[in-house]
């Protein structure tokens, strides 16, 4: 079975840090790249970041630049994004995909594999 399952998610207060995990199961991440979204109540989807199956491409949606960083440990079927300097308006279910074609990975259009998602609330 491929798998991704999120992890890292909670309640932090504005200005501090989490560290979302995307563990990969059932097939070698190496080959795949894989993409954050989120989103928040009554909002669409959004991408967060995303990254080549090498880990040598990284994008960022504007609204994260400079305070999120997207990583992946290929060893470890594991990819990451620490986040920091966080908003209130970073509050959302946040979601890794995978898929074989980068570009689906960055804009979330028919990537294949999902997880089911990790909630992230920042408020005080």
């Amino acid at each position: 079975q491929l798998q991704l399952v999120e992890s890292g998610g909670g309640l932090v207060q504005p200005g501090g840090s989490l560290r979302l995990s995307c563990a990969v199961s059932g097939f070698a991440v190496g080959s795949y790249g894989i993409g954050w979204f989120r989103q928040a109540p009554g909002k669409e989807r959004e991408g967060v970041s995303c990254i080549s199956s090498n880990g040598i491409t990284a994008n960022y949606a504007d609204s994260v630049k400079g305070r999120f960083t997207i990583s992946r440990d290929n060893a470890k079927n594991t990819v990451y994004l620490q986040m920091n300097s966080l908003r209130p308006e970073d509050t959302a279910v946040y979601y890794c995909a995978a898929d074989r074609v980068f570009g689906r990975v960055c804009n979330g259009r028919g990537a294949n594999y999902w997880g089911q998602g990790t909630q992230v609330t920042v408020s005080s």
